[in-house]
Parts: structure tokens; C-alpha cells; sequence
């Protein structure tokens, strides 16, 4: 998903094996990912995405930066009971949220996995019944 500050910037859904970088959009007020290649258009992430990063995650905010001491992280949105803040977020494996806009511009990562449909879920779901011996 795209933030809704990422309205009036051309956005992608994310696949597999993309390779994105941490950029701040000519058109918007805040930052995300983009494609390495396309550096213009937005890779939106669907909650539940997961992401390696090249390097030790570094974000900042007013006063500092900071270095998470992690590689991988899964995206998710936070705040969604508050309509005009920014929601897009990662949770790292140590229990920390960082919002993409605090992430620090020029960093790599790569996508490692979409979340499951609930369409393949429910069909996972209905071939394991079937195999069920009671």
C-alpha cells in the first residue's frame, strides 16, 4: 500500500525480487521505496511484505540519526484510525516501527516475499482438510 501523501506519485505494486531504494518523491511531502531503475515511481508494499536490506537500516528524524541494527523487516501500517498522518511502516525482528518517511534516503533492499492471498490461503487451507485422516 502507498501512504496517502504517495497520491499524486505514478506507483507500482511490488513483486518478488524487486530491487528498491529508500528515496523522498519530487511531487509529495514524504518519502517510500522506489525501483532502483525507476527512481520516480513509487513501489507500493502490501502489509506483511518482507525486505532485506543491504546494509544496517538507518533512519533520522528532526534532531538525529539513527542505525537499526537490522537488515530485515516486515512492512505494515500503523495509526490507520488517524486519517492524515503517515501509516507506512516497518517492523523489524527486535519489535521496533519505523515509519518509511524517517528511513534515510539511498538505501537498498530487496523484496523477499509478498504476504499470502487469502484466495491461496483458503485453498491451502481446503487441500490440507482433504488430506486430513480421521
Amino acid at each position: 500500500m502507498c501512504d496517502y501523501s504517495l497520491h499524486l506519485v505514478s506507483s507500482r505494486p511490488a513483486k518478488i525480487g524487486d530491487k528498491l531504494v529508500t528515496t523522498k518523491f519530487n511531487n509529495s511531502l514524504t518519502g517510500g521505496f522506489a525501483e532502483v531503475l525507476e527512481p520516480t515511481i513509487a513501489v507500493c508494499l502490501l502489509s506483511g511484505t518482507e525486505v532485506a536490506f543491504e546494509r544496517e537500516v538507518e533512519c533520522e528524524n528532526v534532531f538525529n540519526r539513527k542505525l537499526i541494527r537490522q537488515k530485515v523487516a516486515r512492512f505494515r501500517q500503523i495509526n490507520l484510525e488517524q486519517p492524515n498522518v503517515h501509516h507506512d511502516a516497518l517492523e523489524f525482528p527486535d519489535g521496533q516501527v519505523v515509519k518509511l518517511t524517517q528511513l534515510c534516503e539511498g538505501q537498498h533492499a530487496t523484496v523477499l516475499q509478498l504476504p499470502a492471498s487469502p484466495r491461496a490461503t483458503n485453498e491451502a487451507e481446503r487441500q490440507n482438510r482433504g488430506s486430513l485422516v480421521t
